[in-house]
């Protein structure tokens, strides 16, 4: 119990450099509000959109009056983490977990500096987790305590039924981060329909290790979701050169398809630093907004 305290505070006071530092201002400009709305009139002045004029008002006061509006600031921020068995890999810094619990404390302390609510939501080939959002730093590190400390019941990934949950549970438009590697099928229908009534994101993490396997020799691999076993020969390089190009035409194909379909994507990995990354990707909302 005092690692886990540690460990979230650690997260915590990093977390909360970096959203001091970098991201907390790029947040709010990335994430506009829903609208706007009523807060209060003023006094005429020369220059004021006629199409303000608050007549009601003016009439009662006998002078003219505009309506002021502002932003209807408030978000909702939800986080949708794979807790499946693939993301518990890491072959050098960190597991792709615990990269994935560092970014997910960014967002959470950038949006409760923005006064936005923060829910979460954890799968599996099931939902098996879910934090309704709200408000707060007790509720961020409720949250950070619930994904530091989590231990699942299925190793398998199901990205489509964490999608239907959402669904059904998410009427209004949110701010939706899917943290995932994608070791997954057959998921990008759901995906598009999130993406066109939410303000979608998806964070993929990887491992250098998965992308590029060094020379050594035969090679016993386990399948971390499925627990199936195959020998790879890390001897030849051939062999090596196969591999590379197939992960590589892998990702090169997940990012033109997500491209294709207008959807928003953060590339991160175990052995780099998040900041660069999502800094870039922050900056790039700010101007497609």
């Amino acid at each position: 119990m005092k690692d886990l305290a540690r460990t979230i505070r650690r997260i915590e006071i990093r977390s909360k450099r970096l959203v001091n530092e970098l991201f907390s201002g790029e947040y709010h400009s990335s994430f506009k509000g829903r609208g706007i709305e009523f807060s209060n009139v003023r006094e005429y002045s020369w220059g004021d959109d006629v199409r303000a004029i608050d007549w009601n008002t003016s009439a009662r006061k006998n002078d003219l009056y505009v309506k002021i509006f502002t932003e209807e600031r408030e978000r909702t921020l939800l986080l949708v983490l794979d807790g499946s068995g693939s993301m518990l890999f890491g072959s050098r810094q960190r597991m792709k977990t615990e990269l994935a619990a560092e970014v997910c404390a960014v967002l959470a302390f950038s949006a409760i500096s923005n006064n936005d609510k923060v829910g979460l939501l954890i799968f599996t080939d099931r939902v098996e987790k879910y934090i309704p959002p709200r408000k707060g730093r007790s509720h961020v590190l409720v949250i950070l305590e619930e994904i530091i400390g989590f231990t699942p019941v299925s190793r398998r990934t199901d990205i489509d039924a964490a999608i239907r949950f959402i669904r059904s549970t998410r009427k209004r438009q949110a701010i939706i981060f899917l943290l995932t590697d994608l070791v997954d099928e057959h998921y990008e229908k759901a995906i598009k329909i999130l993406n066109a009534k939410h303000d979608f994101v998806l964070i993929h993490l990887d491992d250098p290790l998965e992308r590029e396997i060094p020379r050594s020799g035969l090679l016993h691999l386990r399948d971390p979701e499925t627990g199936d076993t195959m020998v790879f020969d890390a001897a030849r390089s051939v062999t090596l050169s196969r591999y590379r190009d197939f992960r590589k035409r892998q990702l090169d194909g997940l990012k033109k398809k997500l491209s294709t379909s207008n959807i928003d994507a953060v590339y991160l990995q175990t052995n780099r630093s998040i900041t660069v990354p999502l800094d870039r990707f922050f900056r790039y909302r700010e101007k497609k907004i």
